[in-house]
């Protein structure tokens, strides 16, 4: 299909959203006069309040004139003097690809790459051009491997698939913003009624009469039956433009064949699958892991840990079983992208153009002064409040973070102990009140499900025992590491691992299910104790 027809669905689909719009409104218009017609009365003026505020968020819709500007905030601009090994590369891309060298390359903290042009008159003249593309991505491919990224993406370029998107974004910003002012609506309403019906719950019980139950399925209804309208529309919508879409990704997948080779650009795809689900266990298990704490890794390593992780010869084979089992994808009529093991199959499946197996070096090793560039990335992405967040070495923030975590683990026992039995909330404090007969006392005030609510006895004991026991659990291990008698160890190879003093491997979790049974047995958990734990 050719640039000016799928311009033109471009605009038959926005148009679309307007006409669908009017017609919304028009129903309104209809069902206003028809009520009038009969005469001013409550009822009549009742209708007009709810239809001008289901009709506002429509109309808000409507004038929504411009897309979102790019303006290239979510990444660290990079200049050709900075660079000039990396531009170097992009402008040969470019030229190979036969398009426009974009104007500004920005990198960013994502396993991704893309192009965006800021495309004037609805995208038929040409506009800006940026290139995102992510440090984490660079990581883990080699030379060959990102020119494939780039060539597949200015062939984005090459197709006017940068410029037709303003058309298309406008449509989808449109259908998007309308769906959320209704979904936030009908949320407010939900927790106003919510409230409404919680305080009405709280004077029936002082006057000694029985609760309602809570239920606000019937508050925002008129705001989700529209949003549904709306969201229904931008399925459409999407489903109109899948097939041109996709056949796009296939053809600027060609693109990078003819430039970078064929097993480059296979091995880049597979291998940006692995980055990805690499990237993401590497942010939850150790560049955000103190965060709890207050802790950043050292400068520039939020990002450039990443590194080490892939560099670990004991994830080697885990890393391995991902590039080997890639996910099928999902078969959604609503995606845009092939799934990346049907791409992968495809280009596999062209003819060996005898490039495969060339030297390639690093991909990091076209930025001079890496070390600065990932510390400049951490100042351009990353939010104020982490920024100003003290550094700390890798161990000191594993063990800390882990630690708080641990704190936060425990904070709801601790609350429940406050309430039943007052001062300090410490293991021995709950050792001592479970002796007294008051442990589940102090269980039945920590978060529960509606079964254990709704149990009594030995049942509800059965619910409450694992949140119980989890708890205890972290208090204990917060009174041992605070003691210096456990520590957690940093490990790049696997998860961090609990140090604790010999035999506690053992004797712990039995004291521990001791302690919570129906008759608490304390004395083995005292016993595990520090000394300098007992006696404060």
């Amino acid at each position: 299909m050719g640039v000016f027809l799928r311009a033109l669905r471009a605009l038959v689909v926005l148009a679309g959203f307007y006409l669908l719009c009017f017609v919304v409104l028009g129903v309104f218009a209809g069902i206003g006069v028809a009520v009038y017609w009969r005469g001013v009365n409550p009822l009549a003026l009742k209708l007009t309040v709810v239809l001008a505020l289901l009709a506002f968020p429509v109309v808000r819709g409507m004038l929504l004139v411009r897309t979102p500007k790019d303006d290239g905030d979510e990444g660290l601009p990079v200049a050709e003097r900075q660079q000039p090994r990396l531009w170097a590369a992009v402008r040969e891309v470019a030229g190979a690809a036969g398009t426009r060298m974009p104007d500004e390359i920005l990198l960013t903290g994502t396993v991704n790459a893309a192009v965006s042009e800021n495309a004037r008159l609805l995208g038929l003249l040409p506009g800006r051009r940026r290139l995102y593309l992510g440090v984490p991505l660079m990581t883990g491919l080699d030379e060959a491997q990102l020119r494939a990224v780039l060539a597949h993406e200015f062939g984005h370029y090459g197709h006017a698939d940068t410029r037709l998107s303003a058309i298309t974004a406008r449509g989808r910003h449109a259908v998007a913003r309308t769906v959320n002012a209704f979904t936030e609506r009908a949320e407010q309403r939900v927790e106003k009624e919510r409230m409404r019906q919680e305080k009405a719950a709280e004077k029936a019980l002082r006057k000694g009469r029985e609760a309602k139950e809570v239920d606000t399925r019937g508050a925002g209804w008129g705001y989700r039956q529209m949003s549904k309208l709306f969201i229904a529309y931008g399925k459409f919508a999407l489903r109109a433009t899948r097939s041109d879409a996709r056949r796009q990704e296939l053809a600027a997948d060609r693109l990078a064949v003819r430039i970078a080779g064929r097993d480059a650009t296979a091995s880049a795809l597979r291998e940006a699958a692995v980055l990805d689900a690499a990237h993401g266990f590497y942010l939850r298990g150790y560049a955000s892991v103190g965060v709890a704490a207050g802790l950043l890794p050292p400068y520039g390593q939020f990002y450039g840990g990443l590194a080490r992780l892939l560099a670990e010869p004991a994830r080697q084979e885990e890393l391995d079983e991902l590039r080997r089992d890639l996910p099928p994808g999902d078969p959604s009529p609503y995606d845009a992208h092939p799934p990346t093991a049907e791409r992968i199959r495809l280009i596999e499946a062209m003819p060996d153009d005898g490039r495969g197996g060339l030297p390639a070096g690093p991909a990091m090793a076209l930025l001079d002064d890496p070390a600065r560039v990932l510390a400049d990335l951490e100042a351009a992405t990353l939010t104020q409040e982490a920024l100003h967040m003290p550094r700390a070495d890798w161990p000191e923030l594993v063990h800390h973070g882990i630690r708080a975590g641990h704190d936060a683990d425990a904070e709801p026992l601790r609350d429940a102990m406050a309430r039943v039995i007052g001062g300090r909330a410490t293991v021995h404090a709950l050792l001592d009140a479970a002796d007294r007969g008051s442990l589940w006392q102090i269980a039945a005030g920590l978060p529960q499900p509606r079964a254990a609510q709704q149990a009594s006895g030995r049942a509800a004991r059965e619910f409450l025992r694992p949140a119980l026991l989890d708890s205890l659990s972290s208090l204990v291990l917060l009174e041992l590491v605070d003691a210096r008698a456990a520590w957690w160890e940093l490990s790049w190879a696997e998860s961090a691992r609990l140090h604790l003093p010999d035999g506690y491997d053992t004797l712990l979790p039995q004291a521990l299910e001791a302690a919570v049974a129906d008759v608490p047995d304390t004395a083995p958990l005292r016993r595990l104790l520090p000394p300098q734990a007992a006696h404060a």
